[in-house]
């Protein structure tokens, strides 16, 4: 596609419109009634010209990657705006440096996110895909009464990371009358704790000691990295189930196999993983107890017109020197 939309109005840099990164035709109208796109290719083809119109860069599957050379080349440059809740793809001081704002969407993926956890959780408790395959297998004669899950309701939910898509997790977690257990770096006020009743754990260990299911829902900082490894997954329950909703890099992986494949926890369900996608011969794709999604949490037609409307309003008000909506505060 040659350069988008009309060359009058504000430059927006975007990575492109074609392959897994770009942005999804449903929504390249959307922007264009407001800005003039230039994609990441037309740039270093014409740096010199293009370079000075660009007012805003619209981040979309964390593409395109913004580096020092990215920002020295554009010199208009207002806002970084990037789809979804997570900001581990951006040196957000490097940012700051050229005195640029940074906005995400994290009301947009919350809701889906939450839905998503669940749904991994359902599945990996009551073995859903492996029940799938033995219903759908040419060698099935017969279903075994002894094939059994995990059962849901009355269990212990320990949610790591009690922000807003922790917190939605909690609400539909109540519905199947789990016990819920959270930790996280603030406790969060007595009226939201009551609301969906849940516990505060000072210690992960304690969490990690008591839960039947552990669901991550953590933002991946240079904190948590790795925050669950081997020590961590030998004080779970041989019969928990690990869900990640976060990021792949919260667990250890090797660990996790390990863990996995010696009975140390029943099973896993991930949505993410590291790298994106795994290679294909890595062990977690052979084992019959790990539940794997494509880093779908956000992945539903509503939350994604939502973060494209966000992204465009929060370029806007930067443009015009309003307050941005979702503005991320650098510390």
């Amino acid at each position: 596609m040659g350069a988008m939309g009309d060359q009058d109005l504000p430059g927006v840099l975007v990575s492109g419109f074609e392959g897994p990164s770009g942005i999804c035709k449903d929504h390249v109208g959307e922007l264009q009634k407001h800005f003039n796109l230039i994609t990441m290719h037309e740039l270093l083809e014409n740096k010199t010209q293009l370079g000075p119109k660009i007012q805003a860069v619209c981040i979309w599957n964390r593409e395109p990657a913004i580096n020092q050379e990215l920002l020295q080349s554009l010199p208009a440059l207002k806002i970084v705006a990037s789809s979804g809740a997570g900001l581990d793809h951006l040196d957000l001081k490097l940012i700051d440096s050229f005195g640029v704002k940074v906005a995400n969407t994290p009301q947009a993926v919350s809701s889906p996110t939450a839905d998503l956890g669940m749904a991994l959780l359902l599945a990996a408790a009551r073995r859903v895909v492996e029940g799938h395959q033995l219903a759908v297998s040419p060698d099935t004669e017969s279903f075994s009464a002894n094939w059994m899950g995990e059962e849901v309701t009355g269990s212990t939910l320990g949610i790591v990371g009690m922000g807003s898509i922790g917190y939605k997790v909690a609400q539909r977690a109540r519905a199947f009358e789990m016990k819920i257990l959270y930790h996280n770096r603030k406790r969060r006020k007595l009226e939201e704790e009551e609301a969906v009743g849940a516990t505060y754990c000072d210690k992960l260990d304690e969490l990690l000691q008591q839960s039947d299911f552990v669901m991550l829902a953590l933002s991946l900082t240079p904190q948590t990295q790795r925050l669950i490894g081997r020590r961590e997954l030998r004080l779970m329950k041989p019969t928990a189930i690990l869900v990640n909703i976060g990021r792949g890099l919260l667990i250890d992986q090797d660990a996790l196999v390990e863990a996995l494949q010696t009975g140390v926890i029943r099973a896993a369900a991930l949505d993410v993983s590291h790298p994106e996608p795994l290679p294909r011969d890595h062990p977690l794709l052979k084992l019959k107890n790990v539940t794997l999604t494509p880093h779908i949490g956000s992945a539903t037609h509503q939350a994604r017109r939502q973060m494209m409307e966000n992204l465009v309003g929060s370029i806007l008000a930067s443009l015009n020197g309003l307050p941005i909506p979702n503005e991320v505060l650098f510390k």
